[in-house]
């Protein structure tokens, strides 16, 4: 997704805020946002904002909407009520001081359509989208009526007090002090032409009113807009998060699979097709064996479908099911792996207590790895699986007469068929090391060529972990 720029604007005629879509940094990972200027809305508007996004290669739009500033509302009610209360005031003022002048009707038409035309805020303001060129236009003209205004009758300079608020939130920071240096200019001109002489208060005191009123607009305007830019802060590192999340989700997920794949269903089709094999081999002379073969092939199969409909299912082991115990599941998986060329035995230290349900299906998945690997590479005779209870950790022990390999070799990254000659299992080591790793436990692989093979896993318990020793009949 390449970077593109969007614009959230208020919904009432605020200055509009770009914001740039960054492209994702992956192929699971989707474009954030990031604010690059936003600016301040009218007072009292709401802040809509429309964020866009790419989530597993699909367009995603979403809009954000921030009730308006109740303070800001109000604020703005009193500025133009106070605008109406001054024009009428002064208007009122000049009357009394210079009836029937000829520039009487002129005053009177140029406070009208100054009124009529202030009214127009309201109006701009609940227009869905105002164009700025329309809103500036309103600015320029509203100013010109005022300072012809100021020119013709002085007393009409107190009008900008409001104008400079309107001109403070409408205009850039720049433009708008430029509107204030005007006004002030005229304010003070008209105050002493209105005074006969040069007064120092009436001279100094606008400017300075002025310049303190400006700064702390301004100064306002730039916290709001600090906090809108920590916002968007927010809801991009909100979204970042829930993109890593989503993606650690998907990846464990599939390591979950794989690794319940296999341990069941990969063993299970490798053990079919010796049986098969067997079978084919045997099928002429000695028929009955041929039948026992298939039989036996047949059962493995069976016994893979229920493991596939249960780690689909993210459900215990079959052999750990209706509430069979660790031991147990041991020494079932010891006689179903011993064949007539290989013996498996099973041996429990200690008292087994009662382990949570993940720790004892990660100990059965390992010796159900673990024999997979005796069974299809190490070319045993015979193998040990030994549980060891201990108050602080269980071990598993699975021990073999065969071939060995060489440990070192296994992080190394050898061709999978070198592997597969050294006893390595393409994905038996790796997948156990995960297991382990998720359950805060430690591998140790004692082996050597020709010397078979030690595979030890420990899993450290906390107190809590244990229950009351299992009763069975």
């Amino acid at each position: 997704m390449s970077a593109d720029v969007i614009h959230a604007g208020s919904g009432t005629g605020g200055r509009a805020s770009a914001h740039r879509l960054h492209p994702p940094s992956g192929p699971d990972d989707a474009g954030v946002i990031r604010s690059v200027d936003p600016g301040p809305a009218l007072a009292g508007a709401p802040w809509d904002c429309r964020y866009e996004w790419k989530e597993a290669g699909v367009a995603v739009t979403h809009r954000q909407h921030t009730a308006a500033d109740p303070d800001a509302g109000w604020l703005g009610a009193v500025m133009h009520t106070a605008f109406f209360v001054l024009l009428g005031a002064s208007l009122v003022r000049f009357l009394i001081r210079h009836p029937g002048e000829p520039r009487t009707p002129w005053i009177i038409a140029l406070s009208a359509a100054l009124a009529a035309l202030y009214v127009l805020v309201p109006a701009l303001r609940t227009r869905p989208s105002p164009r700025r060129p329309a809103r500036l236009a309103w600015l320029v003209l509203v100013v010109g009526g005022w300072v012809v205004l100021v020119v013709l009758a002085p007393s009409f300079a107190w009008c900008a007090v409001p104008l400079l608020y309107t001109g403070l939130r409408m205009l850039p920071p720049r433009a708008a002090v430029a509107l204030v240096a005007l006004l002030t200019v005229f304010v003070v001109a008209a105050q002493l032409q209105l005074a006969g002489w040069a007064d120092p208060n009436l001279l100094l005191a606008p400017p300075a009113v002025a310049a303190v009123a400006t700064a702390v607009f301004v100064h306002m305007q730039r916290q709001s807009a600090r906090q809108r830019a920590l916002i968007d802060d927010l809801v991009r590192t909100r979204r970042d998060l829930a993109a890593t999340e989503r993606r650690a989700g998907t990846l464990a997920e599939r390591q979950r699979l794989a690794m319940e794949i296999h341990d069941t269903l990969a063993q299970g089709l490798s053990s079919q097709r010796m049986l098969l094999q067997a079978a084919d081999r045997v099928w002429e002379a000695a028929p009955d064996r041929a039948r026992g073969h298939v039989h036996a092939a047949a059962a493995v199969a069976e016994r893979n479908l229920a493991e596939a409909r249960r780690f689909v299912h993210d459900l215990a082991p079959a052999d750990l099911a209706d509430g069979g115990s660790l031991a147990e599941a041991l020494h079932t998986l010891a006689a179903r792996e011993s064949t007539g060329t290989l013996t498996v035995r099973c041996h429990i230290e200690g008292t087994p207590a009662a382990l949570p349900e993940r720790i004892e299906a990660t100990l059965l998945r390992i010796a159900q790895g673990a024999l997979a690997n005796v069974r299809e590479h190490a070319a045993a005779t015979t193998a040990n699986l030994t549980l060891t209870c201990l108050d602080d950790q269980i071990v598993l022990d699975v021990a073999d007469d065969g071939r060995g390999f060489a440990p070192e070799q296994a992080g190394t990254g050898a061709p999978a068929r070198q592997a597969s000659d050294d006893g390595l299992r393409g994905h038996g080591l790796p997948a156990i090391r995960a297991r382990l790793r998720q359950a805060g436990g430690t591998l140790t692989i004692e082996s050597a060529p020709g010397e078979g093979t030690v595979l030890s896993a420990s899993i450290p318990l906390d107190p809590s972990d244990t229950l009351n020793p299992p009763e069975h009949a």
